[in-house]
């Protein structure tokens, strides 16, 4: 190939960029739990969302009948996104990547307690709070 035909390549695969799409999927046993994506409610189990940024993510998950969860997740970033290497998967490369995190959790559920515990322990705090100093 002569110098032409290399230049011409050249600027044919930098106008091509490639990309890299970036996706958190969040799944619960049992599905259907609502889940917030750093205080921002994004669906029901299974949910698939794109992301923009790598690092730590708060998870908060609820159902009917299960205990809440609240968690921290980490995003990180594969080496094809490290800094300098990302410049030429984005912009050189034309093709295009996938990078997709699956965060699974399971679900406790909730036990049924005795009524008559509940309020034994209700009424322990409440003498527990009146033998409490007054300021």
């Amino acid at each position: 190939m002569n110098k032409l035909h290399c230049l011409t390549f050249l600027i044919l695969l930098i106008s091509l960029p490639g990309c890299v799409e970036r996706l958190i999927t969040i799944d619960s046993s049992p599905s259907g739990a609502l889940v917030w994506l750093n205080d921002q409610e994004i669906g029901q189990t299974p949910v698939t969302v794109p992301f923009t940024w790598y690092g730590k993510y708060e998870v908060i998950l609820r159902k009917d009948g299960y205990r809440s969860l609240k968690t921290a997740q980490d995003a990180d970033a594969p080496i094809y996104q490290w800094p300098g290497i990302d410049l030429i998967f984005e912009s050189i490369l034309p093709f295009e990547f996938v990078d997709h995190h699956r965060w699974q959790y399971d679900l406790e559920p909730i036990t049924d307690e005795d009524p008559q515990l509940l309020i034994e322990r209700a009424q322990q705090l409440r003498e527990q709070t009146q033998n409490l100093p007054r300021q």
